[in-house]
């Protein structure tokens, strides 16, 4: 019986979770009555789950940041050479921040949890521009706090491409990490 429970009450709360998503994208003052009703939940579920919207923004923040992290493990980068392994963590940390949209690309909570996975995220980029530079993709003086910086607002641009919204294909995750690495490694120069 304890076990069902659980699993219930984790169904109930993976649903409040990408219910707040979906809702506070449209409107980010929504209320947690608003957020009940998208999850096809009562209010008393989500205050059951979440004490306040604090405490949800908080659950949105490690959520996400921990989809990043499994999404950057998925992708097995240490199995590959370093041009695969970037492709394949960009396109699948590209299909986590089109999901993750409102909550990746607004200041959220920066709880301990929140923390430590944005640390654990920054070292397993860090380590695969290292393995990047090794291998002769990146210059071998490049700075690379500079090349992850950039590699995040190349991210984040990628999904905010002007008119992307009138061609669906344009947001294919394969598509824009095949444009985010070649601007990375390449920028706008010639290609010969």
């Amino acid at each position: 019986m304890g076990r069902a429970l659980r699993a219930d009450a984790e169904r109930s709360v993976r649903a409040i979770l990408e219910a707040a998503e979906r809702v506070l994208a449209q409107d980010a003052g929504a209320s947690m009555e608003q957020i009940a009703e998208a999850a096809g939940l009562t209010r008393i579920t989500v205050h059951r789950r979440f004490a306040n919207r604090q405490a949800l923004l908080e659950a949105l923040a490690v959520s996400a940041k921990q989809q990043l992290v499994d999404a950057i493990e998925e992708a097995r980068p240490d199995a590959a050479p370093a041009l695969v392994a970037l492709y394949r963590v960009t396109a699948n940390v590209l299909r986590v921040k089109e999901t993750w949209r409102f909550t990746l690309s607004h200041a959220t909570a920066h709880t301990e949890a929140a923390t430590a996975l944005w640390a654990e995220i920054d070292a397993h980029t860090v380590d695969l521009l290292t393995r990047a530079q090794r291998e002769g993709l990146l210059a071998a003086d490049a700075d690379l706090d500079w090349t992850r910086q950039v590699y995040y607002a190349l991210l984040s641009e990628a999904l905010n491409r002007p008119g992307a919204d009138q061609d669906p294909a344009a947001q294919d995750p394969e598509v824009l990490a095949t444009l985010v690495i070649d601007t990375l490694l390449h920028g706008a120069g010639p290609h010969g």
